[in-house]
């Protein structure tokens, strides 16, 4: 596999696992009840906004985990 390509992969498989987390920590949060977007800082809101950065970070994570597998 050329660089190029090996630099795609990474991107992508990142890119993938961030978002696919955030929007599973968003989902989380809308089934708990809590709103992301709330005018002003509420509770809620932070808990919200607490649980798409965690799910975003854990994507990120296991695509990282996928890719070392794969490649090894």
């Amino acid at each position: 596999m050329s660089n190029a390509q090996q630099l795609l992969l990474e991107g992508s498989s990142d890119a993938v696992g961030f978002v696919g987390g955030a929007l599973l920590g968003w989902g989380v949060s809308h089934v708990l009840g809590l709103d992301l977007f709330a005018q002003g800082y509420g509770a809620g809101s932070i808990a919200a906004i607490a649980l798409v950065g965690l799910g975003g970070g854990l994507g990120l994570k296991l695509a990282r985990l996928w890719r070392k597998r794969k490649t090894v």
